[in-house]
């Protein structure tokens, strides 16, 4: 939603400035934004806008990642690694660890002890990806429905099937800058994104795609004796067709209409019911009983370790961020 506070009047988003709409009480946005997280105010990093990963393939993406791993930058090395004997930061490359890497998916592989995340997916490859572009749902308890899980499902399964050819330097910076778009702007009729050098609506392409799905979503539903997988396929097509149905714009109306335009009250409420609605699930004693071991062999767990660990912070520091662990 890109929503902020009264003292901002307007924000530079996709290479223009744009106002902020007064939506009134302490709120004002981008009139047709969809998500905080994916946009400039979001889990963004300018730091990172040189880094181009590329997913041609898992020796490319790997190479991508060793090297903003391993290279120094400058900005970082100007701050140092300490101050004394405070730490002010684990190291001065790029990227100090994997997960920095803000990546709107990444293909993951189950780590094992002190191992480094990319030398488990170079030794073993991927087990699973992690998709990162989702904001919480404001409006589920939980932060995502079954119908969202399925779409994805559904998506995700189109994309390995599709043909994929070879990423370019041009197209990883397109995504980038559609990514932009349709983060401040995605509800914007007409609004254009770039595909293949020129370009096309977003409401276009995106029935494009979806309508691609269709193949996907029929196949999971006959393999699993249901028809909820179509079933979200068509929500995704109402949404994308009918754009005051999205949470974005929801959560636009919610606030004008249930709470004096406040963001603020909003945010109070939604907590609140989505916190009681939480504590009335089922909570068996099992359940608990369970937790509770798994909680004290956790901090049992953690008191070997610590009786057992003889290595200084700075030793441990240079031997796990040495380059040869990467490969």
């Amino acid at each position: 939603m890109l929503l902020a506070s009264p003292a901002v009047c307007s924000t530079f988003v996709d290479g223009r400035a744009h106002q902020l709409a007064p939506l009134g009480g302490d709120t004002l946005h981008l009139p047709y934004a969809t998500s905080l997280r994916m946009g400039r105010l979001g889990y963004q990093s300018d730091a990172q806008a040189s880094l181009k990963v590329s997913y041609n393939g898992l020796d490319s993406y790997a190479a991508s990642l060793e090297k903003a791993l391993t290279q120094s930058y400058p900005p970082y090395e100007a701050i140092g690694v300490r101050d004394g004997d405070e730490y002010r930061q684990l190291g001065t490359t790029l990227l100090q660890i994997e997960n920095e890497f803000y990546g709107t998916i990444r293909p993951k592989r189950v780590i094992r002890s002190g191992e480094r995340p990319l030398h488990a997916l170079r030794e073993r490859g991927v087990e699973y990806v992690e998709v990162r572009l989702m904001d919480l749902d404001p409006f589920e308890a939980v932060g995502i429905n079954a119908d969202t899980m399925r779409f994805l499902d559904v998506f995700l399964l189109h994309c390995l099937m599709r043909s994929s050819p070879p990423d370019t330097p041009a197209e990883l910076e397109a995504i980038i800058a559609n990514k932009q778009r349709v983060a401040s702007r995605g509800r914007e009729p007409g609004l254009r994104l770039v595909r293949d050098g020129g370009e096309a609506t977003l409401a276009e392409w995106g029935r494009e795609v979806l309508d691609e799905c269709a193949p996907y979503a029929q196949a999971l539903d006959a393999a699993n004796a249901t028809t909820r997988h179509a079933a979200a396929l068509a929500i995704a097509q109402q949404r994308l067709a009918e754009p005051d149905t999205t949470p974005s714009a929801r959560v636009l109306q919610a606030i004008t209409r249930d709470h004096g335009s406040s963001y603020v009250r909003f945010v109070l409420a939604q907590s609140r019911a989505h916190r009681e609605a939480v504590l009335a699930l089922p909570f068996g004693a099992d359940t608990l009983s369970r937790f509770e071991r798994l909680a004290a062999r956790s901090l049992e767990e953690q008191r070997a370790l610590e009786i057992g660990d003889t290595l200084s912070f700075e030793d441990w520091r240079q031997a796990y961020l040495a380059p040869v662990r990467l490969r």
